[in-house]
């Protein structure tokens, strides 16, 4: 968020808690994208705001709710505000339980993995509609083709994206593999280390696809360990999630951290895959 928007994020995720008669004197950001979770002290809730409008906050909180009950390892919403979306000053809020790091040390691999295939497994049990993963393709698409969005991407640059997402999509849709309920982007930024084990966060990009997708963005050792994955069809996802995120980069309103110089880098990353057959390896 834009240092204006955050700072009136704060007071309204604050506020809430306040009104919950939860103490939030001091709010520390844990990560600043499109929505900013903060660590509200010494109440020590995780608060989680975005824009006013979208609808995804609900969708969220549904998608974690319903997954919690059914036992899927998913970080908790705060039980003294319950599975809600507050509103406040054109702000989003949704509560959750902050989680602090084990002291026996991070889960390894196999751990993560396990994790990832009892979230698939509480998800093949959601009734929810969710968008399909080739929307998301669609809307890279539209963004790499849109000169006035992404102006700073050069035309061969833009024909290889445009030219890799097309193919991706078909490949992947041909393979004809079984699909189902997805997080859609499982990378370690989305995956708490607790005592309680690895925990998924933000389902805010939850769609329906095959398990390799999801698979894509998760370390390689982490894939590894997945029973049943089909190596030729996660190398396909993998090439995928790579062009949409380098797609994302792009865009003249991203503020990702460093975006133009990590998509240049994953543009060349892309061109290897392409050219040698090299590994994606995309691990974003």
């Amino acid at each position: 968020m834009r240092e204006s928007e955050k700072r009136r994020a704060i007071a309204a995720a604050t506020a809430i808690a306040a009104s919950l008669g939860l103490a939030a004197d001091d709010a520390v950001v844990l990560h600043d994208s499109n929505k900013l979770a903060l660590r509200l002290l010494p109440c020590d809730v995780m608060a989680r705001v975005g824009p006013l409008g979208h609808g995804v906050a609900r969708f969220e909180v549904d998608i974690a709710h319903r997954l919690a009950a059914a036992g899927a390892p998913v970080a908790a919403l705060d039980p003294r505000s319950g599975p809600r979306v507050h509103e406040r000053d054109g702000f989003e809020i949704t509560l959750w339980t902050h989680y602090t790091a084990p002291a026996s040390g991070r889960p390894g691999p196999a751990d993560h993995a396990d994790a990832l295939r009892r979230l698939h497994a509480g998800m093949r049990g959601l009734d929810v509609p969710m968008p399909h993963f080739a929307d998301r393709i669609g809307q890279a698409q539209r963004l790499v083709a849109d000169r006035d969005r992404t102006p700073a991407l050069a035309d061969a640059d833009r024909e290889l994206l445009a030219d890799t997402l097309r193919s991706q999509r078909r490949t992947i849709l041909e393979h004809g593999a079984p699909e189902q309920a997805l997080h859609g982007e499982p990378h370690p930024g989305n995956v708490l280390d607790t005592d309680r084990g690895p925990l998924f966060i933000d389902f805010e990009t939850c769609c329906r696809g095959p398990v390799e997708f999801d698979l894509a963005h998760a370390p390689a050792e982490v894939a590894a360990h997945y029973p049943g994955a089909d190596p030729a069809l996660l190398r396909e996802c993998g090439l995928l999630v790579l062009a949409l995120v380098t797609a994302w980069r792009w865009d003249r309103d991203d503020l990702f951290p460093d975006g133009l110089r990590m998509g240049t880098e994953w543009l060349g990353r892309i061109r290897a895959v392409r050219d040698t057959g090299a590994d994606p390896n995309v691990r974003v």
